[in-house]
This record gives structure tokens, sequence and C-alpha cells, in this order.
């Protein structure tokens, strides 16, 4: 996503932001060293690259930049395509697209649109805190549903509770997966590497609260921290949360490091962890992602202990649709739920 491609009347010319691109520019009290970029979307249907591994095609992404300041967040990189920093400017320079929910209200409807399964939070969190300030994800859900065209949303931010009934209203139609990422339970960890997001506790509160509610959600362990959240006791101790939570699955997926984010997570570790910088470059020697014979044995052990509390993996592309429960029974539906890709 470029600037040229955001505006409704043409490229920006020279300057970073273009008056035909640019809304407007804000800083808020309430979002304290945030900078806001509200832009008019020409399209927010986003075709993923046939190279990348994600097992989906389209996305949709309302915002770029994320103030969950995840140190290892590999999306860093998109924003050096906008001529932005990738590092305290990813954090706190946020574009918004304050068009999304109409936009994708059109493109839904275009004739050459074939109802394929979207997926959002995949790139940056679509619940991250400038959601509930813009509220796009409401339009988005609700335009979706009115398609009953199939989504997935994978997320940190507990704000999706804010949206529990449109989910519902939605999974009655189509194919939904929720997902809720949650790497490890170690609060000193998660204060330094995610600052900007809920706890991973709250975030398992998350869960139960959705599966509660008949909204069956999995849970993507991720990322598993090489020497910081990766000891057998601390997977074991996160595996178990997470079947305590309610979670449908569990999903283990190693950190990768790619480039943008690579330089921002080593800077944070040698500041803090200055004994590991030697063993992660050498694990990393041989590019973004961790060894396979780590990913393997990091995927046995979650395995292992998911058997062991009953919970496993989801299979690929697997989606079950979800009735919303009848208003006169709040429990959720037996033998249904919900899967993200």
């Amino acid at each position: 996503m470029r600037w040229s491609g955001l505006g409704d009347g043409g490229a920006a010319t020279g300057a970073l932001f273009g008056t035909d691109v640019v809304t407007r520019t804000l800083d808020t009290p309430e979002f304290r060293g945030v900078t806001f970029h509200e832009v008019r979307a020409k399209s927010v249907v986003n075709r993923v690259p046939g190279a990348s591994r994600m097992p989906f095609e389209w996305t949709v992404n309302p915002y770029r930049g994320c103030t969950h300041a995840c140190v290892y967040c590999f999306a860093r990189k998109t924003h050096s395509y906008l001529d932005l920093d990738t590092g305290l400017g990813f954090d706190s320079q946020i574009v918004v697209k304050v068009n999304a929910p109409e936009v994708l209200r059109r493109e839904l409807a275009a004739p050459r649109w074939r109802g394929e399964h979207i997926a959002m939070g995949t790139n940056v969190d679509c619940y991250q805190r400038a959601e509930g300030r813009y509220r796009l994800m409401p339009g988005i859900i609700a335009a979706l549903r009115d398609r009953a065209n199939p989504f997935s949303i994978l997320t940190k931010g507990t704000l999706i509770l804010r949206d529990l009934e449109l989910l519902r209203e939605a999974a009655a139609v189509t194919d939904v997966g929720v997902s809720v990422s949650a790497g490890f339970l170690d609060r000193e960890l998660w204060r330094t590497v995610e600052p900007g997001t809920p706890s991973p506790e709250r975030r398992l509160d998350a869960v139960r609260t959705l599966t509660a509610h008949g909204i069956a959600c999995g849970v993507l362990m991720a990322p598993v921290i090489p020497f910081l959240g990766d000891s057998p006791e601390q997977l074991r101790a996160t595996v178990r949360a997470v079947a305590a939570a309610g979670a449908t699955s569990v999903t283990p997926l190693a950190l990768h490091l790619r480039p943008g984010a690579r330089e921002w997570y080593m800077a944070w570790l040698a500041r803090h962890h200055p004994h590991l910088v030697r063993r992660y470059e050498t694990m990393y020697a041989g590019g973004a992602y961790a060894p396979t014979w780590y990913q393997r044995r990091i995927t046995r052990q979650v395995h292992e202990y998911a058997a062991e509390f009953g919970i496993g993996p989801t299979p690929p592309g697997a989606h079950r649709r979800v009735p919303a429960p009848p208003d006169a029974d709040p429990s959720p539906p037996q033998g249904t739920q919900l899967s993200l890709l």
C-alpha cells in the first residue's frame, strides 16, 4: 500500500502525504505520542502475494502501523513503503482508512468478487487501541455479514468483545474464524516485548468470554520466543492456561524475524538480554525463520501438552458455521465451533 494508491483523486505528489490522500493528521490527548493519519482508501480488499506462506488469499487491513508496539512485529517493514519509520514510527504513526467499511461494501458487491475468504488481523491488529476511537470493525463485520462472506479475525485485542453480537450474527450465515494470539504467560517478558497489548491473561479471558457466548475460538501461540519463552515448563503452563480458557485449538508459531522487524528486535535484545545476541545471530543466520529442527521441536512439545489438556491444532482451512444461540438460551450451542485458518 503506497500513498499513491490510497486517495480518491489521484497520486500523491512529492510530499509524504498529498492533500488528495490524507483527510487530516491529528494528535489527541487520550493517545499521547500517537499521530493518526486519516486517509480515504480506493480499495481495502488486498490480495496476498503468491510467495507468501499465508493460507489465505485476501485480507482487509483498516489500519497501518500498530500501537501494540510488539518489538518482533513482522509488519514493521510495511511502514517503509510509506516512507515512515519502521521502529517508533510504526508504533506511533497510525494510518487509518476512515472509509474502509463503505469501500468494502462496494467491493463485495462488485460482479468480479466471488465471495472468497477474507482474513483480518494478519498484518496489524484490527483491534488495536485506535479501533476504540474509529470503530471501523463493526461496519466491516456488518458488510461481510450482509454478503454472507466468510472471514477470520486474529487479534491480541480484547476490544473484539465489543462486537460479540455482530460476530454471532455473521456466524449464523457464513463461515467465521476467530483466534486470539498469546505466545507466553511471562508478565515481565510481556511488558517489554508487547508493551501496548492487553496482558496474556486478559486475552485468554477474552477467549473464555467468546466461548461462553457461542463464539468458540482458537489460540495462536505466537510467537514462541527462543531462550525467553520456550522452556518446557513455560510451554506447558501456556498450553494449560489456553485449555483452561476453553480454546478449541492451540497452534504454536516460533518467532520469525523479517527485515524491518529483525533490526528493531535485535536492538531490543541487545538492551534487555545482551547475552542472547550471539545465540540469536547464530539461530537466525539462515534467514527470517528459526531452523526447521527448532520449529519441529516446539511444535512437537506444544502438541504433546495440547493432547494432555484435551485440545489440538487447527487444521488448515477448517471452518465450521456457528448458529447464533437463541435469545432465550445464552449457552453456547453444542458440537459447533469457529476456527481460524
